[in-house]
């Protein structure tokens, strides 16, 4: 897909979820295609699938959430050993976004693609440079094994006109020297969560096409295997327990029946699961089961929640969006949402119940703005979802009864989300300690709950 057809794709998408559930800037389809913001706009958007994941994120606010034992009491937040409360401001280092991953916190920004923070102390202790320009939505997606994989662009070279040049590299970083181990060229400027992952034993990675995921062995980046896609065929995927799913439908307009493929990590040997009625959409993943959502029909705000387990068991319910959803994340057994007005809800996958519904607790965003609410965050154990605003407001509820527990501030800046990609927000996690991130600025914290 070229950049000009996926402006217009753009255009098309964004012009469409201005439905009657989500609203955004007359402008703003103009505006994220602009100069500058071609390039970053086409790394989130990527191709098509991509381009059909962002109308789903504009209606749910896909993001992702830890699970959570929902019958425990609350106990107390327990810092780690040698933390103390920091905040950095990380300029060039951390606007792109974070990750953390045991002690280490990797971010990106505007000067460096990767940079790792000792997550105690805020101590920055390596950096890999960027090629060019830093602007782009993405971050360090995932470490594992000693190593961390994040994107870079492919070159720094520039068109006539100062624009750049487009390219997406994968790359994999050594996590203790910040050394680059390998790269591999991508077909497109796809920063997404579709475009890499890992699997058991490998990276799953959308290259050397657009309709191939290949395996990539994880120090060496060389090919293990390659699962290629007929034409007009388009495949959302994830991944269940170290085991890569695809998600096929007909690229048609058409609420055609979601094929669903389970792909050998070892081998690439794909395996039809089952096909089921609708254009499902991978929501997240709940334990041993995904979560997939697919509206009954078209223009629908009743959708149909399904888990399906890696044997094929399923299990299905009724889901009616009401008001106008700035958020919605799996944590645990339940399907958090938070509406434009503030009122967050706990929704039950395994019931199909609401259990409860109440303040959220942070000042929301403008609506108008295409950032909505970060994702929230449950420290293992502690029975507390913890959200932010963009001003730094923090809240902490009760998981089992929607109560608010705790509340706090992170001095991020006060800084205003905006229409652009990478301007969202973050709420992560380092055992029970809180690192809210807006912009550059990154504060950490524990919250004092249950003394």
């Amino acid at each position: 897909m070229t950049t000009e057809q996926v402006e217009e794709k753009v255009r098309e998408t964004l012009r469409a979820v201005a439905l009657d559930r989500v609203r955004a800037p007359g402008d703003l389809a103009e505006k994220v295609v602009r100069r500058r913001s071609r390039r970053r706009f086409s790394q989130a958007a990527g191709a098509a699938v991509a381009v059909a994941a962002i109308t789903v994120g504009a209606v749910l606010g896909l993001g992702g959430g830890g699970a959570a034992e929902q019958d425990r009491p609350v106990r107390p937040a327990v810092s780690p050993e040698g933390w103390k409360p920091w905040q950095n401001d990380a300029r060039g280092a951390g606007e792109r976004g974070c990750l953390v991953d045991g002690s280490a916190l990797y971010c990106s920004g505007s000067r460096y693609d990767v940079a790792k923070f000792d997550a105690n102390t805020s101590e920055r202790l390596w950096t890999v440079k960027v090629n060019r320009e830093g602007d782009g939505p993405d971050h360090a997606f995932a470490a594992r094994d000693g190593v961390v994989y994040a994107y870079r662009n492919h070159t720094a070279d520039q068109e006539p006109n100062g624009d750049y040049m487009g390219g997406t590299d994968l790359m994999a970083v050594d996590a203790d020297t910040g050394k680059v181990l390998w790269t591999a060229e991508m077909p497109q400027d796809d920063r997404t969560d579709q475009a890499a992952m890992l699997i058991d034993g490998a990276v799953l990675a959308n290259t050397p096409t657009l309709r191939t995921m290949s395996a990539l062995d994880p120090l060496t980046g060389e090919e293990k295997w390659r699962h290629t896609w007929d034409k007009g065929i388009v495949c959302q995927r994830g991944v269940l327990s170290g085991v890569p799913y695809l998600l096929c439908n007909q690229d048609t307009e058409k609420q055609d029946d979601t094929d669903v493929i389970r792909l050998d990590p070892a081998t690439g040997h794909a395996e039809k699961v089952m096909t089921m009625p609708g254009r499902q959409q991978f929501l997240g993943i709940s334990g041993d089961r995904m979560v997939l959502i697919a509206a009954k029909s078209a223009g629908d705000k009743d959708l149909r929640l399904t888990t399906l387990s890696g044997s094929g068991e399923q299990t299905s319910h009724s889901y009616r969006i009401e008001g106008e959803p700035a958020n919605s994340d799996i944590v645990g057994d339940l399907l958090i949402s938070v509406s434009w007005k503030g009122k967050a809800s706990a929704y039950s996958l395994t019931t199909g119940k609401t259990l409860w519904t109440g303040p959220v607790g942070v000042k929301m965003p403008d609506k108008d703005t295409m950032t909505g609410l970060a994702a929230p965050v449950v420290p293992a154990g502690q029975g507390v979802v913890y959200f932010v605003g963009p001003t730094g407001d923090l809240s902490g509820l009760d998981l089992r009864t929607g109560e608010q527990l705790w509340r706090g501030h992170a001095d991020t800046g006060n800084q205003k989300p905006g229409p652009a990609f990478g301007d969202t927000p973050q709420l992560l996690l380092y055992e029970d300690v809180l690192i809210a991130r807006n912009g550059s600025r990154i504060v950490s914290l524990l919250p004092q709950i249950g003394d």
